[in-house]
């Protein structure tokens, strides 16, 4: 099974047509994420786990399920 390790190269929403690749660069931790609200006010949504920075420069956040390994990564 593929473990995700800041600096990995790989691919985001795979299988999908928001489909990109990418780096890790930042691990945000398994940790249970919850939206934020206040007054009935929403705030925030859950925080994600990774953060990747595609090839095209985008900052993207997203959680393990939305990764897969990119082509010749071995794991």
């Amino acid at each position: 099974m593929w473990n995700p390790t800041v600096d990995a190269t790989v691919i985001v929403h795979p299988g999908s047509d928001r489909e990109t690749s990418g780096r890790i660069v930042d691990d945000f931790g398994e940790f249970d994420a919850h939206g934020v609200e206040a007054n009935s006010k929403h705030i925030s949504d859950p925080a994600r786990r990774w953060a990747v920075l595609t090839d095209d420069g985008a900052l993207v956040f997203v959680d393990t399920h939305q990764l897969a390994a990119a082509p010749g990564t071995s794991g």
